[in-house]
């Protein structure tokens, strides 16, 4: 039995609430469970200097935890400096949005994608991203109506969804209860058309078969297809 008692392919309860800052080209309030994370999408007119004079769009991406999002208060980062886990996440984000952007149909303008997480009950990475598309989505459908580009840049959703072995059993979408006790961990991003941009995977107490990870990735599609209706819904 799981901690919160979901059956070994069931999600966590997905919402995706858009428009939830004024100024932001795109923003949007996704919980997944326990953990919401609050996503904004800035648009500017000006790219990288590696990118400069080449007609290409650039999409990025900033994370960070609000000081009491976990169970114990954490010093901002502003005060103590990144820490490797976050870089190492606002990476991910960024080339997961990425890898669905057609950058020659965004023209030469750079879009930053704020996730900014407020509470944390696992999964934030994941959740970042899967609300990261639907706030970028918003601020292209701008860019889009307002005449700036005419060609759609996106060319498919992204999102992201955990999985791993808790109490030897593939189960889909941790929450903290069981990441922290997990066998096995891992991280699935896919389009989608379920072709996938990327997987971490790690065993943390137990090493893991070619049929477990086959496995973690049918969970994962089921996952992803889940939340890609829920960001369908969010932008409709």
């Amino acid at each position: 039995m799981r901690p919160s008692g979901r059956n070994l392919d069931t999600m966590r309860p997905i919402s995706i609430e858009t428009d939830v800052t004024r100024h932001a080209e795109g923003s949007c309030l996704i919980k997944c469970g326990d953990t919401h994370v609050l996503c904004t999408a800035s648009l500017e007119e000006r790219v990288p200097p590696f990118l400069r004079n080449t007609g290409q769009g650039w999409v990025t991406a900033e994370y960070g935890m609000l000081p009491r999002a976990t169970h114990t208060r954490m010093n901002r980062e502003a005060k103590r400096g990144q820490s490797g886990r976050t870089q190492e996440i606002q990476r991910l984000i960024g080339r997961s949005l990425r890898a669905c952007v057609d950058r020659n149909a965004l023209g030469e303008r750079q879009i930053t994608v704020d996730c900014d997480v407020i509470q944390a009950d696992g999964g934030t990475r994941c959740a970042s991203i899967t609300g990261g598309w639907v706030a970028l989505r918003l601020a292209v459908n701008k860019l889009m109506k307002a005449g700036d580009i005419v060609t759609d840049p996106l060319t498919d959703h992204v999102a992201a969804v955990s999985c791993g072995v808790y109490a030897g059993q593939n189960v889909l979408d941790l929450d903290y209860p069981e990441d922290s006790e997990a066998g096995v961990d891992g991280n699935f991003i896919l389009t989608g058309a379920k072709r996938l941009i990327e997987v971490q995977m790690s065993a943390e107490g137990a090493t893991f078969t070619r049929e477990q990870m086959n496995g973690l990735l049918d969970l994962a599609e089921k996952g992803v297809d889940e939340l890609v209706a829920a960001q369908k819904n969010a932008v409709a």
